[in-house]
Order: structure tokens, then C-alpha cells, then sequence
């Protein structure tokens, strides 16, 4: 089980180039990936999305990569014909004007546009190897950092999990004794309405009809139910978040069934127990992956 949230922050510093790249995370129903990287490396986004989705299932990350280079490599290329063609045209115009064209700045000549042209080596290859042991590094830390998270939300969920067993037990134990106080109810019914002259049969064959649709019995199975289905998600699923939301769903409906036909301050209580402890399930579960 692994958390949401998480941070990591790898750096390496050479003489040639500074490489540093942050990943950190929040909630979120679906994976929600930006990536923030300089723009000569675009060529590279699709290859550390892809890596990304390999090990990260949902939340929002952000990942920020910096490359520095010390010594860059640059090539710059003077264009002769551009630079006489504009040397030139200056002169004209300062002839034209009256002007001394001896002293014409030559920085207004290669200031020109075309005279100069600078080409950086943007070989995505060479940036690759140089970005991605610091990429892995930061991605393994990071996930690292989920599981430490995740491991302490899984503890916290058992326990939170374990009080609704605790509740699904004390239901199980006061079955039989809601289903007498039931029959006890209608029996004393039928004598307010018939006296003394109570078909004990007819009784006992209206109250097994009525005990189908207000025994709790079948709640509680299907409750334990849910119990071990939520327990398998928590051990066994590595993405477990979306599925332990449906099954707190399920597992609310069955509580809140059992509370609507207790007649019991005892079953009462423990209605309110596994309801609140049902909530901070769902919860926490808003945190896992």
C-alpha cells in the first residue's frame, strides 16, 4: 500500500554540468502528471512520462528537472556576406547624412540579425544519459518515501478496521436476543388485539415471516463479508484506494441497516463505534494510491 503523497529531491554537480530533479505529490482521484523540464529537452518529455507511469498509479505529481552546464556546447557561426551587406548599408546611410563612416561600432554590425548564429548540441541522447541515474535516484526515493507513508496509513486502517469487527462480533452475539424481544413484540400484540385466545401456531408462523424482513443475521454475513473483502484490498492490491471506497460504501449500508432495526442501547453503541471508525477508513483511504 502506498501513499498519495511523497517527495524526493536528487542533485548532481560535476564539473561539466548541475543536474537536480524534484517529484512531489498529492491527492487525487486519477494520475495527474506535470512535467517541468527546459525547453531544448522537450524531445524527452514522453520518455520520462512513460517511466513515471510505470511506478506511479494516481495522485497529482509534479517533476521539475534543471540541467546546468558549465561548459556548454555552443557553436557560433559568422555569416561574412550578411555582416559587408549590412556594413554597407550603414555606410550609406551614414554618407547620406553627412556622417564619418570610419567608426562604425562593430557591434551594430553583428548585432544584426543573420550576421551571427549560435547552434547548441541538443542531442536528446547526450542529456539522457546525463539525466537519467539522477531521474531513477529521485523516482526510487520518491517511491520510497509513498511506502513509508503507505505502510503507516495500512496500520492505521487495520486498526480503524478492527473495531468494526469488533462491532460485527457484539452484533452476532445479540442476534438470537433481537429475535426474541421481536417475538416477545408481536406476541404481545396479537394478545392486546385477541386476549388470551392466541393461535400459538398462527404466532409462530407470523413472526417466522416477519423475522426474514427484520432479523439482522443476513446484515452481519454479509458485513463479515465486506471485512474480508476490505482486508484482501489492504494486503494484496497495490492500488487498492478506489476499491476500499466501494467496499466502505457497502459496508455502511449493512451498519446503518443493522442500526435502523436495533431495539438494544448495546447494539446501539456499537452502531456508532463501527460508523465512526467506518469514516476515518474512508478517510484515510482518500490518501492511498
Amino acid at each position: 500500500m502506498r501513499s498519495m503523497t511523497g517527495y524526493a529531491y536528487k542533485e548532481k554537480i560535476d564539473e561539466d554540468v548541475s543536474i537536480s530533479v524534484e517529484i512531489k505529490s498529492w491527492n487525487s482521484r486519477f494520475l495527474d502528471l506535470s512535467i517541468n523540464i527546459p525547453s531544448f529537452l522537450g524531445r524527452l518529455e514522453n520518455r520520462i512520462r512513460e517511466k513515471c507511469s510505470a511506478s506511479i498509479l494516481r495522485g497529482k505529481v509534479d517533476l521539475s528537472i534543471r540541467v546546468r552546464e558549465k561548459k556548454s556546447s555552443v557553436t557560433v557561426e559568422a555569416d561574412e556576406n550578411a555582416a559587408r551587406a549590412y556594413f554597407e548599408a550603414i555606410q550609406t546611410i551614414a554618407h547620406s547624412c553627412g556622417l564619418d563612416d570610419e567608426n562604425i561600432p562593430i557591434q551594430l554590425i553583428v548585432s544584426q540579425d543573420g550576421v551571427l548564429s549560435v547552434q547548441k548540441d541538443n542531442d536528446p541522447e547526450r542529456y539522457w544519459a546525463m539525466i537519467e541515474p539522477v531521474f531513477t535516484e529521485a523516482l526510487v526515493d520518491f517511491t520510497a518515501d509513498r511506502d513509508r507513508e503507505g505502510a503507516n496509513l495500512k496500520k492505521d486502517l487495520l486498526e480503524k478496521l478492527a473495531k468494526i469487527e469488533e462491532a460485527e462480533t457484539l452484533f452476532r452475539e445479540w442476534i438470537p436476543q433481537m429475535e426474541n424481544l421481536f417475538r416477545e413484540n408481536v406476541l404481545k400484540r396479537f394478545k392486546e388485539v385477541l386476549g388470551d385466545d392466541v393461535d400459538e401456531q398462527r404466532v409462530m408462523a407470523e413472526t417466522a415471516a416477519l423475522l426474514v424482513k427484520y432479523t439482522i443475521n443476513e446484515e452481519v454475513v454479509r458485513l463479515q463479508s465486506h471485512i474480508d473483502a476490505l482486508k484482501i484490498e489492504m494486503e494484496s492490491n497495490p492500488a487498492p484506494g478506489k476499491k476500499i471506497d466501494f467496499i466502505c460504501q457497502e459496508l455502511n449500508r449493512e451498519i446503518n441497516t443493522i442500526g435502523s432495526k436495533n431495539q438494544f442501547v448495546e447494539v446501539g453503541r456499537a452502531v456508532i463505534a463501527a460508523k465512526d471508525a467506518l469514516e476515518n477508513i474512508r478517510e484515510q483511504a482518500r490518501n492511498v494510491e
